[in-house]
């Protein structure tokens, strides 16, 4: 008969006496399921406490077995999220776990039409993160999803717009009455003399899930963000959505600070609680400009 397999986590105590807060595996590939059934490459991230100081390790494979299992059978809410939760701590109860931690990250594509071009359009994708974490009898999980849109300068805008009233003056000083006609002609040569510098730029927004629930709002939180905007970045363009999008940044000049607040304002209405950050990745500078608001609670989330 063959021997029994040593098994070092159970049968030998820590050197250094020690609890430790999570422990537990990141970077899993597997497939998840989304509540409309659709399944996407994720990554995985999975784990327990230790809070017996002694005790060498956790059992990392009954972790990726439940993970295995979910991975198959469930999808990804909320609820189903929670079950996982508690599943994973009890299959530790012999290392006395109380808390029980998960992730999944992945890419959600989006058909998204073009601004004014019927029937145009093309394929966007958001990077969308799942958090899961129970502590006693607590449950907090957060939807957290990046957004890429474009921002326009408003001091850019108006030094532009300064130029360009300065050279029409300087063009036109020795004239009385100007001609329409002239005025048009002016403007095709010259109204681009200085334009505002504008750049793509990325949000996370992070709200929270309530633990009884079967949806995932990832749509309508990138929705009310993008509406909340106005300037998401397209996919397929033709000219007229091109100017349409010109257009559109003209409209919604803001600064890093505008940005964020906008965003925090439009998802605390829809959603409540949440935290923003934001990215403009400046093509004046060379480096990025960045704000942060957060409900409160929420500041922990914000960095």
């Amino acid at each position: 008969m063959r021997p029994a397999l040593p098994d070092v986590a159970r049968e030998q105590r820590a050197d250094i006496a020690l609890p430790l807060d999570w422990v537990g595996m990141r970077g899993i590939a597997l497939p998840v399921r989304l509540p409309d059934g659709a399944a996407v490459a994720a990554r995985a991230e999975v784990a327990v406490d230790l809070p017996d100081a002694q005790a060498k390790g956790i059992h990392m494979s009954r972790l990726y077995l439940l993970l295995e299992e979910f991975s198959a059978r469930a999808r990804s809410t909320p609820i189903a999220l929670r079950s996982l939760l508690h599943q994973m701590r009890e299959s530790h109860a012999d290392c006395g776990s109380r808390g029980a931690a998960v992730r999944l990250d992945f890419e959600l594509l989006q058909q998204r039409p073009a601004l004014v071009t019927p029937g145009l359009k093309g394929w966007k994708s958001y990077p969308v993160t799942l958090a899961a974490e129970l502590h006693e009898a607590s449950t907090r999980i957060t939807l957290r999803v990046r957004i890429a849109y474009s921002s326009t300068c408003p001091c850019s805008a108006a030094l532009s717009r300064q130029a360009l009233q300065d050279a029409f003056t300087a063009d036109f000083a020795t004239q009385a009455k100007i001609d329409q006609a002239e005025v048009l002609d002016w403007l095709s040569r010259r109204a681009s003399l200085a334009t505002p510098h504008s750049q793509r730029s990325e949000a996370d927004l992070s709200i929270a899930l309530s633990g009884d629930s079967t949806h995932l709002p990832v749509l309508a939180l990138i929705d009310t963000a993008e509406q909340a905007l106005g300037t998401p970045v397209q996919t397929a363009v033709r000219r007229a959505d091109e100017q349409a999008f010109a257009l559109s940044n003209g409209a919604n000049l803001m600064y890093v600070e505008d940005a964020a607040r906008r965003l925090r304002q439009a998802i605390e209405a829809r959603f409540g609680a949440c935290a923003v950050r934001v990215s403009h990745v400046e093509s004046l500078h060379a480096h990025d400009a960045v704000a942060a608001t957060a409900s409160p609670g929420w500041q922990d989330q914000v960095r």
